[in-house]
């Protein structure tokens, strides 16, 4: 797919969809839709893979040509996969060169420095979101009860440093790393990763082949693999990550500790190759030594400067459908800025070339429109796969036990539900785009249900009121309820400080729920304190997206 960089702009119209219900973001999650970065990256329809032993070595860039020229870079054909993964561009070949410049909002942005070159795991959802299709992974069996997984790996695949890709780093991650229990005891095998309360088994069966072994069936494994989360099994260069290990280099790991200034070994390893627990730091982003398999690998790294600049892979393992090594923009560079109005004008005077996250709202869709013109610009409305934009998630399993078992009472939840007026709220803060929506599949998915999209949307007080008669009748002197313990009903909210919109909904809510006798307190606070909480298990109500 070609790309132009003169300036354009992605406009994400997300739908005014808001909610009351029982769920919570993950670490991680996205709070907006992902464009499609690149075709090297997105968009590609499944394709037969090619053999690179037929790849004449001219079909690279011109300047890892060059490289190649001078000696100071293998072959082409040395560099590649005997079965690179092959994506067909949706318009045709692309040209090799250019820079993609983009705009961070300050130090904790990693959502777009995953979307736009980390979607790189053993398997992916295709394009339509129809099913998974293998990636890294050249092909992949499952057993019937879906207790065995086994895939096949590119042979040759290698490392951006121009290390082999093979099942021991796989491995090394399921033994050494999630399997070790001082490592585990700071972060914990991901429940995806489980079965019967077990963690999965891995097994090199040969060089380029694994099997994961789960103790009952887990028929969902691929999907969640294709999820944020399964980066997790390719991004630990054994040869690179190991030196950091104590089964691996005991006798020199102390003086590796001191001079990274860690705390001890899992420390350095989570500096290193993983990230740091109730932080933003991903050593993805921050250590510019981490090899990866990547399009695009860090030379400017996140935090070292007023950029994050990433240039391309010479070891990339995809093609083009003509057998052209991907991918064809040469480099990305990220603009680091602490408001999102700075990026807003960064874009309107062309110095952003694509980008949903931060300016793709309807907040600033009046400001793009007007400027349209003289910006030599477009909008390109997509169709976001979140499902909602606001999810209010109440901590179905609180610590205080009073109220885990009142806010596990569904019809709290729906009486709560029930006194939001939706319709004012689009109107108010989204300018009227959208419609009164439960966190459920949109109407375009073809797991959607009406009654979940649209049950306990309604606004109506009344109702909400008979509700909590019947469950609190007593009030203050102020209308508020008397909750279980004695104490006037107050729900302390979390959201993130960067998101007005969902702040601004919450004011209005804030009021909506007074009217019927329960207080909200809006706790506004950075995205990394807000994870810190909830996986702590200290808030009552969470605000996040509606995408996970």
């Amino acid at each position: 797919m070609r790309y132009s960089l003169s300036a354009f702009i992605v406009i994400l119209l997300i739908a005014g969809l808001l909610t009351a219900c029982s769920t919570g973001p993950a670490p991680g999650a996205a709070e907006e839709a992902a464009p499609a970065p690149a075709a090297d990256n997105a968009e590609a329809a499944p394709a037969a893979d090619a053999d690179a032993a037929d790849m004449a070595d001219s079909m690279e860039a011109p300047a890892l040509a060059a490289m190649v020229a001078d000696g100071s870079l293998p072959a082409l054909s040395e560099r590649l996969p005997v079965s690179p993964k092959v994506v067909e561009p949706v318009d045709g070949p692309g040209q090799y060169g250019g820079i993609w410049r983009m705009g961070l909002r300050g130090g904790q942005d990693n959502a777009l420095l995953v979307r736009t070159m980390a979607y790189e795991h053993l398997v992916r959802w295709t394009p339509d979101w129809t099913g998974i299709e293998p990636n890294i992974a050249e092909a992949y069996e499952a057993s019937d009860d879906a207790t065995e997984y086994t895939f096949h790996l590119r042979e040759g695949t290698k490392w951006s440093d121009g290390e082999p890709f093979t099942a021991d780093d796989i491995v090394f991650w399921a033994e050494d790393i999630i399997g070790n229990a001082e490592f585990e005891a700071a972060h914990n095998v991901p429940n995806w990763l489980t079965a019967n309360g077990e963690p999965v088994t891995v097994e090199k069966v040969d060089d380029y082949t694994v099997k994961f072994i789960f103790a009952g069936p887990n028929g969902l494994f691929l999907q969640r693999l294709a999820t944020p989360s399964g980066a997790d099994l390719t991004r630990w260069p054994k040869h690179y990550c190991s030196q950091f290990h104590p089964d691996y280099n005991a006798d020199n790991l102390d003086a590796l500790i001191t001079e990274a200034d860690a705390t001890d070994w899992v420390n350095l390893m989570e500096l290193k190759c993983a990230g740091v627990p109730g932080t933003p730091y991903d050593a993805r982003w921050q250590n510019g030594d981490l090899p990866s398999l990547n399009p695009w690998i860090l030379t400017t790294a996140y935090g070292a400067g007023t950029q994050v600049v990433a240039e391309r892979n010479p070891y990339y393992w995809k093609v083009d459908s003509d057998g052209r090594q991907l991918p064809y923009i040469d480099k990305i560079v990220y603009d680091v800025g602490e408001d999102v109005d700075v990026l807003v004008l960064k874009a309107l005077n062309g110095e952003i070339d694509m980008q949903d996250r931060h300016i793709g709202t309807l907040a600033n869709k009046a400001v793009f429109a007007d400027n349209m013109e003289a910006g030599g610009y477009g909008f390109y409305e997509t169709i976001p796969s979140g499902m909602n934009t606001i999810a209010i998630a109440l901590n179905l399993t609180h610590k205080d036990p009073v109220r885990r078992e009142m806010f596990q009472n569904k019809d709290f939840r729906i009486a709560l539900s029930q006194a939001i007026n939706r319709q004012e709220i689009i109107d108010v803060v989204y300018v009227g785009q959208g419609e009164p929506y439960q966190l459920a599949p949109r109407p375009t998915s073809p797991f959607y249900n009406e009654q979940l999209a649209k049950q306990y949307t309604e606004y109506d007080p009344d109702m909400a009121n008979e509700i909590l008669d019947g469950l609190y009748p007593d009030k203050n002197d102020d209308g508020i309820r008397i909750g279980p313990d004695g104490e006037p009903l107050t729900l302390v909210v979390d959201v993130t400080s960067n998101q007005q919109d969902r702040i601004d909904a919450l004011g209005l809510i804030q009021g909506y729920w007074k009217a019927v006798g329960v207080d909200m307190q809006i706790n506004s606070m950075d995205r990394s304190l807000l994870y810190t909480r909830k996986d702590s298990n200290e808030h009552d109500v969470s605000v996040w997206g509606g995408d996970g």
